[in-house]
């Protein structure tokens, strides 16, 4: 037996185990091993409709998507119809949003490195018209300036709209179109789909919330049509792997045409701007992280009821991606792209030695955060902070009541305002809290959002 191929039955041993601790039905992994393609899939689609999961099964990869829609900017970069430094205003001179002074200087550069400051996780349904994201766009000022523009990163999937928008603007056509055309259809991923219509003749996962560690059916199933830019794309392990062969190499595509030049591959991996939490800096759309000496480039997405992983470590020529059709799935997704860079490459998770704060220091950080959707309250539990995060709803759409209970654990310290979670669902999660220029304490970064510290 090939040492990857031993490798890879460790791995499925492990999901196997984790799926039936965190009560997940199914997952696919992919991995792409040098030259070497390895698949597998574990448990069933639907727990109502079992069907059983394999490398060629449908699930919602989410904000993996955001990186198709870069790779698509950056095509209409090189043919000079775009530009990331750019007011945005150029290409959509009646962009509205909730400040007047970002609306006229966000780039798409801000977009790309989610530093255009605004409350992000803004879903609508606006229709399944091609005029759905016009008609998004339109509501973006609904959404609060919450941080300086460029200054804070902040997950901002609205930003996104945007980008699809200033997509279909230049080119004439469908957000979808564009990215057949520029992306799906060159890199032969023949079974990646952003419509519910096309993909219901293939094997689909559903998504499941958990609860009571009982999974149940997660509704609705997709995205609304204006949310496609932003995390729509509906792909299997296999075609995934078609995608980091691809963002792994020089530009071209399977059958040798020139998608990008190398110049703007190194471009979309290359630092951008500020990173947050577990990650060093933003690529273009591309998470950075320097993880045991070695460079990754990754990203990953969250719908309801799916979460996903893609991972590259380009010096390697080495890449995984994990789908999983439940909730707890980024729970599953954590341990096992961990274990993978273990079995693999020998890459050990860097150690992080808590850092031991006196009671005093440890209180500066307690008090109430919160942003649209979320709310959380830091204690002082002992020598750890614990974290009590509350689903405050608003998701897929504003006014939808909360799917998720409460959630609490500790969180060790590990200096410089950072914490990491101890306890499960929160253990292995980055955190971190930010202050203003006078070294007051404004904001909490928990999975990648800015949470505004309240008044006392």
């Amino acid at each position: 037996m090939a040492a990857s191929d031993k490798h890879f039955q460790q791995l499925q041993d492990e999901i196997a185990a984790q799926m039936e601790r965190l009560h997940v039905p199914g997952v696919a992994v992919g991995i792409l091993d040098g030259a070497r393609e390895l698949l597998a899939g574990q448990g069933v689609t639907n727990i109502n409709h079992p069907l059983p999961v394999d490398g060629d099964t449908l699930f919602q990869v989410g904000s993996t998507t955001k990186t198709v829609t870069a790779t698509v900017a950056m095509r209409l970069v090189e043919a000079g119809k775009l530009d990331l430094d750019v007011p945005v205003r150029a290409y959509l001179p009646d962009l509205r949003l909730a400040d007047e002074a970002v609306a006229e200087r966000v780039t798409l550069r801000h977009l790309f490195t989610h530093t255009g400051g605004w409350e992000g996780d803004y879903f609508d349904d606006t229709g399944r018209g091609d005029d759905a994201l016009a008609r998004i766009v339109a509501q973006l000022h609904e959404c609060p300036q919450i941080a300086p523009l460029g200054e804070f990163w902040s997950y901002n999937n609205a930003g996104f709209y945007i980008a699809g928008r200033v997509i279909e603007v230049i080119t004439g056509q469908t957000y979808e179109q564009v990215v057949q055309q520029m992306v799906l259809e060159p890199l032969e991923m023949k079974h990646s789909f952003f419509f519910a219509s096309d993909a219901i003749t293939e094997a689909v996962a559903a998504g499941h919330l958990v609860r009571d560690d009982q999974p149940q059916i997660a509704l609705p199933w997709g995205l609304p049509r204006a949310a496609h830019p932003v995390g729509g794309l509906i792909s299997s392990a296999r075609d995934q792997l078609r995608y980091a062969r691809f963002h792994l190499g020089d530009g071209t595509a399977p059958d040798g045409t020139r998608l990008l030049a190398p110049e703007t591959m190194a471009l979309m991996h290359a630092p951008q701007g500020p990173g947050g939490n577990d990650f060093t800096a933003m690529g273009i759309v591309w998470r950075l992280q320097d993880y045991a000496g070695a460079r990754i480039v990754g990203h990953g997405g969250a719908t309801n009821g799916q979460m996903s992983a893609f991972l590259l470590v380009p010096e390697h020529h080495w890449a995984i991606t994990v789908l999983t059709n439940a909730d707890r799935g980024v729970q599953l997704h954590r341990i096992i792209t961990r274990r993978a860079l273990q079995l693999f490459l020998g890459l050990e998770p860097p150690e992080e030695p808590h850092v031991a704060l006196p009671p005093s220091d440890l209180a500066a950080y307690a008090g109430c955060y919160v942003n649209i959707g979320t709310k959380v309250t830091v204690s002082v539990d002992g020598d750890a902070l614990r974290l009590h995060a509350e689903d405050l709803g608003g998701f897929p759409r504003r006014g939808d009541p909360p799917t998720a209970p409460p959630e609490e654990g500790r969180f060790a310290t590990l200096g410089n305002d950072r914490i990491l979670g101890i306890d499960e669902p929160f253990a292995g999660l980055h955190a971190e809290f930010l202050r203003n220029a006078v070294g007051e304490i404004v904001y909490l970064r928990i999975s990648g959002r800015l949470l505004t510290r309240q008044a006392r």
